[in-house]
């Protein structure tokens, strides 16, 4: 189809005032300020401000990659040479360096920062989960002793019931808690509940011996009721052998 050069013209297409050649699109910091007229020299020192940028500048590898040209790029990332090379600082006690975790993390390309990142999470998310798991395998465990000392299921749970009941109007809520957590505790409670017992001895004044009261602020310390704490057992199981001297432990 030919061109129409009237309406061409008339709509001004190829009318303006640029032609081949023209210098009125080269930017102004090329520009020589008093005549106008092109800066060489600013022109070839941006030029090579270009290659030094694009020198620097890292190609991601894709999987057809050579071995080199991948190995460049996970140092310039920042991936260390060999697993063993990471920094990882233990987020806790119980998530530490681990040589094959290190491995993977490293065949997978992971920087310093993203392999730290891991055990945070690791620490901060798989240790409670498995601390709770731990919590329930040994509630389990108890459970079970519990459930042959009364004879069977059905007879544990009638226990169960009547000791909720005793310990509700002759315990403070905190230690039936602590004592309720136990295989022994509970034995604990059941012989009280069952020897006639309306709850701990009365508190002694000026005695100096281990009363109501010193029971239920050991039993009450979360080191015995949450923590579980060695030497604090201890104490109350030790106080709960002098206020029943043929009983168990707490």
């Amino acid at each position: 189809m030919e061109t129409n050069l009237v309406q061409a013209g008339a709509q001004g297409v190829g009318t303006g005032s640029t032609k081949p050649g023209d210098d009125t699109e080269i930017p102004e910091k090329f520009r020589d300020p008093r005549t106008g007229e092109l800066r060489t020299d600013a022109l070839l020192k941006a030029y090579r401000d270009l290659e030094r940028k694009l020198a620097r500048m890292v190609e991601v590898p894709d999987e057809n990659a050579d071995a080199d040209k991948r190995l460049r790029f996970r140092r310039a990332i920042g991936v260390p040479d060999r697993p063993e090379d990471y920094p990882v600082q233990p987020p806790n006690d119980l998530v530490q360096p681990d040589v094959e975790v290190n491995r993977v993390l490293h065949a997978a390309g992971l920087t310093p920062m993203q392999a730290q990142t891991v055990y945070d999470l690791a620490g901060a998310r798989m240790v409670p989960a498995v601390q709770e798991l731990a919590r329930e395998f040994e509630a389990d465990r108890q459970m079970e002793r519990l459930i042959q000392h009364f004879g069977s299921a059905a007879k544990w749970r009638e226990a169960a019931a009547a000791l909720r009941a005793w310990g509700k109007q002759n315990l403070p809520q905190e230690v039936f808690n602590a004592l309720a957590t136990t295989y022994e505790g509970v034995l604990a409670m059941h012989r009280m509940m069952t020897s006639g017992e309306p709850g701990l001895k009365a508190s002694g004044e000026g005695s100096g011996e281990l009363t109501e009261d010193d029971l239920r602020r050991m039993m009450a310390d979360p080191k015995y009721w949450r923590d579980r704490d060695p030497a604090t057992v201890k104490k109350v199981s030790e106080g709960f052998k002098k206020l029943f001297p043929g009983g168990g432990q707490a």
